[in-house]
């Protein structure tokens, strides 16, 4: 098509729309209205608005609402943004108006003129496919983009995240198993404690990750209660029962999820299902940062830090300090796990912010939540491959300082009681000796008892 333009009107006025392009007039004013950040939406969401949409149309066309011929038009340019060949016609910006109608228009628009094509037509004739008659028959943005916030979601947590919570899982409980029997100082308050095995440690982080992995699949389920069908503000005005059952019926075909109508008027008004799956993986970033900053601080030096773990050299770790190698991975997973926490709380202004029947705050949580799930997804994979699976043991340095701990002395005070046990771990610290030394040099146990005692 030779560059230039096409006129369109809507009740506003009428606009100059590049001719090459597949989106129309309402696509071109959000995008005059709201250059804002330059973020867009995740093309998984377009994807969950594009099956919802042929969906429709095979409803529509099953209850004779809409002609065979645009309706098998629509399902194809339907099928061309499920399969990315139109990535690039949805340009606006995530800060847009409220409730997603600019994205909603958008997809509305670029499947009408793609229909358009199909049928060997002009774009912009909307007297043969029109993006609101036709493309659009039977839904509104209020239960269509909703809806498909849910099916992204669900989907992406399905099909992505599990597995790559399943990796993570499953390369702490190898270190575990591979490190069970290395005996180490255990440390509390950043101080040290009594002793547990490497293994053992690792073991809790891998229960961790296994606890997230089963209180998100506990609460995921609760994405499939959606509002489509539901229309403006849930009473289903121009979506007949018919369409209703035809459409569910088809994402299912498309998904094998099912996606089912929750109340509308209450899925409608409200964001609390995508809160709540936010608040889990605000959990889970809690806890791999926890995670990682432990791998910081246990690989930490080599020569004056606690060194007793080494994490894969992935990078050079300085341009001036030759030789430096940093725990760049970890620190990746840190910054990943902040960003979660932080959509997570627009998340949470965003669903306390609806009013009456309609939460309108959608596109920001649509893009906190499906992009918290995509970075949290390649975050664990990195994680699992590029760091957990390489670390290696410092196993000298791991028994010099259990050796050295004082704090064994723990074990001891079922024999010497607490007050000896106490000044036992003083001397020790003063003079530089071990627990064993100093317990034999003032004949506190003899060496057959303590050797019981300290095992």
């Amino acid at each position: 098509m030779k560059r230039g333009y096409r006129v369109e009107k809507d009740y506003l006025g009428s606009k100059k729309i590049p001719s090459q392009v597949y989106y129309g007039i309402a696509t071109q004013r959000a995008l005059e209205n709201f250059p804002i950040s330059g973020l867009h939406f995740s093309m998984k969401l377009v994807q969950a608005l594009a099956m919802i949409k042929k969906a429709a149309a095979i409803a529509n066309k099953r209850i004779k609402r809409l002609d065979e011929n645009k309706a098998n038009a629509i399902v194809r340019a339907c099928e061309d943004v499920i399969y990315g060949k139109l990535n690039d016609q949805f340009p606006l910006d995530v800060f847009q108006a409220g409730a997603g109608t600019s994205e909603h228009m958008n997809i509305n628009e670029v499947i009408a003129n793609r229909a358009l094509e199909i049928l060997h037509k002009t774009r912009g004739s909307y007297g043969i496919i029109d993006p609101h008659d036709h493309v659009n028959l039977g839904q509104s943005t209020n239960d269509v983009f909703h809806s498909a916030i849910h099916v992204a979601a669900y989907q992406a947590i399905s099909k992505q995240l599990f597995p790559a919570l399943h990796h993570v899982e499953e390369a702490l409980q190898k270190k575990s198993r591979e490190w069970k029997s290395i005996k180490k100082t255990g440390r509390t308050h950043l101080r040290d404690a009594v002793p547990l095995t490497l293994g053992q440690e690792f073991g809790g982080y891998a229960a961790t990750i296994a606890n997230d992995r089963k209180s998100l699949g506990k609460i995921y389920s609760d994405l499939l209660k959606i509002n489509l069908g539901g229309t403006a503000v849930g009473t289903s005005v121009n979506a007949p029962e018919r369409f209703r059952k035809s459409m569910y019926k088809e994402l299912y075909a498309m998904t094998r999820a099912k996606f089912h109508p929750g109340n509308l008027f209450g899925e409608t008004q409200s964001l609390s299902t995508i809160s709540s799956i936010s608040s889990s993986l605000k959990v889970l970033a809690e806890d791999l940062i926890k995670i990682a900053n432990d791998l910081r601080l246990l690989s930490s030096g080599p020569t004056s830090g606690i060194d007793e773990v080494e994490l894969p050299a992935v990078q050079p770790g300085s341009s001036i300090m030759p030789g430096k190698v940093n725990p760049s991975i970890a620190e990746m997973v840190d910054m990943v796990g902040f960003y979660v926490i932080s959509n997570d709380t627009a998340i949470t202004l965003c669903s306390q912010a609806g009013q009456l029947e309609l939460n309108v705050m959608m596109p920001l949580a649509a893009h906190a939540l499906i992009h918290s799930i995509e970075v949290l997804t390649k975050a664990l994979d990195i994680f699992s491959l590029h760091c957990i699976n390489g670390m290696k043991a410092h196993k000298g340095k791991i028994k010099d300082y259990v050796e050295k701990n004082p704090l064994l002395v723990t074990a001891l005070t079922p024999h010497i009681g607490y007050q000896k046990a106490s000044s036992v771990v003083q001397q020790a610290y003063m003079k530089g000796k071990t627990i064993r030394e100093i317990i034999l040099e003032q004949h506190l146990m003899d060496e057959e008892t303590l050797n019981k005692a300290l095992k």
